[in-house]
């Protein structure tokens, strides 16, 4: 049965699409077919991290939710360029990335009328059941709204993406009540953009003791992430740097 992951920050910025791109290669790269659905329908972008061209685009999220075509018809196949060297008749490992529209009409679109949330769930089903998923990952809006409590609701587990400031802590405190109060069977924090210099022991006791979860990955501010500049997969350029370390403990929370 597939399981569904949520990423979430409370605030944009703190990583979160970068985070849930890499950790599904690592999680696809295990030998499962992956599903990566962008929700974040406002301020769309984790296509750009899969590096899929919007000349390719034919159909996205907004189209399904509008009824102009399937789900599955917004769904495309990367796992060449997310993962390599995969036979292309193979079953195992697939990855497939749902976009959302970042045409600033459809943008308009949604923010002017909404959509059917419930039709969205609905989505999430059928591309599990007609891609044959063992995983689907969500990248979500971020803040809380009606799109995400149904996202965190549905989730078997729940990433929880933060940066060690002020802001980040106090905005964390609310989602991780919000999903304790869904009965989310499990979550867990990954603090992002950690400072050189601080002290990672204590911050990750910080962060454990104010949310009363695990925390599966500190990763540090970088310069190479700054190179990539969300154009790849950074697991795949630098797969032996300390972030990617990092992020395969995350994928492994996932896959346990």
């Amino acid at each position: 049965m597939a399981k569904i992951i949520s990423t979430h920050s409370f605030r944009g910025g703190t990583g979160k699409s970068n985070t849930t791109a890499n950790v599904a290669v690592l999680v696809a790269r295990a030998g499962n077919r992956v599903g990566v659905i962008d929700t974040d329908i406002q301020s769309p972008g984790i296509h750009v991290i899969f590096q899929l061209a919007d000349s390719r685009m034919k159909h996205a999220l907004n189209d399904y939710l509008w009824g102009k075509c399937g789900i599955e018809e917004a769904a495309y196949d990367v796992t060449d360029a997310a993962i390599g060297n995969v036979e292309p008749e193979a079953d195992r490992p697939r990855i497939y990335l749902i976009p959302a529209s970042v045409n600033v009409g459809e943008i308009g679109r949604i923010l002017k009328e909404g959509y059917d949330v419930g039709k969205l769930n609905d989505g999430f089903r059928r591309l599990v059941h007609d891609l044959r998923l063992d995983y689907l990952f969500i990248d979500t809006h971020p803040g809380v709204n009606e799109e995400t409590l149904l996202s965190i609701a549905i989730s078997d587990k729940l990433i929880l993406v933060m940066r060690p400031d002020s802001q980040d802590f106090q905005g964390t405190a609310v989602t991780a009540e919000l999903a304790r109060r869904l009965e989310i069977p499990e979550m867990f924090i990954v603090v992002n953009k950690v400072p050189p210099g601080m002290d990672m022991a204590q911050l990750r006791e910080r962060v454990e003791k104010s949310y009363g979860a695990e925390v599966a990955a500190l990763l540090p501010m970088n310069f190479e992430i700054v190179r990539v500049a969300s154009g790849g997969i950074f697991v795949n350029r630098y797969p032996e740097h300390p972030m990617t370390l990092a992020l395969k403990q995350v994928a492994e929370r996932v896959l346990a």
